[in-house]
């Protein structure tokens, strides 16, 4: 289970943690504002803290969170003291809110692994790629339907996708493949548009489409 620490408990941190909690991650919601945490109390964590102080959230253990939200926005000042104390507590992935370009700069120049935009990045979708363990990235393109990059399950690697029968037992299309590619850096993939006889290895990765719900299960 991932443990998913989120700072802010505005509309877009409650909304976060609750989505979070519905995915079936532990969630740890702090903010200065106890009615807040009073309300969060049901499906997270709750603390009342000032996570400027860097040793809040050292007490509070979000030091062993997998991801940190930075759901600060209209503060900037705080936003950046808080993701600056969330780099140091050496917290893997930090996601910081930014209000605005110049604000998401900021953030990443300090070391944010990655921006959102609230009137760009709903909660729900956030939610719904933090709190999947092996969804690389994941893209709602309509109600119900998504386009996810994933790694190829376990059980059907060194298979082929007609060995496997790929498309009619788990209702998701494999769109491509990326693979990592033995001339370039291990960053770089080639993309491989896959036949029937397209033979899985442990490395690659799929880009595929279907319903949400699918894509859940398969990964």
């Amino acid at each position: 289970m991932k443990r998913i620490g989120i700072i802010g408990a505005g509309r877009f941190g409650m909304s976060l943690a609750e989505s979070l909690a519905n995915a079936g991650a532990e969630v740890m919601l702090i903010d200065r504002n106890r009615p807040a945490m009073q309300n969060a109390s049901e499906f997270a964590t709750s603390l009342q803290g000032d996570a400027t102080q860097p040793h809040v959230l050292e007490e509070a253990g979000f030091g062993e969170c997998d991801v940190v939200v930075v759901a600060i926005g209209s503060n900037i000042e705080a936003s950046i003291m808080a993701t600056t104390n969330c780099k140091e507590l050496g917290v893997p992935r930090v996601v910081a809110k930014a209000s605005s370009e110049l604000h998401g700069k900021i953030l990443r120049r300090i070391g944010a692994d990655t921006i959102i935009y609230p009137d760009r990045d709903s909660a729900h979708r956030l939610a719904r790629t933090i709190a999947n363990h092996d969804a690389i990235d994941f893209l709602e393109v309509s109600e119900g339907y998504s386009i996810a990059e994933i790694e190829v399950p376990s059980a059907i690697r060194g298979h082929t996708l007609a060995e496997v029968n790929f498309r009619n037992k788990t209702g998701v299309t494999v769109l491509c493949i990326r693979r990592l590619d033995p001339d370039k850096p291990e960053a770089e993939r080639q993309i491989i548009i896959p036949s029937a006889d397209a033979l899985l290895q442990d490395d690659d990765r799929l880009i595929v489409f279907g319903e949400t719900r699918r894509i859940d299960e398969l990964s």
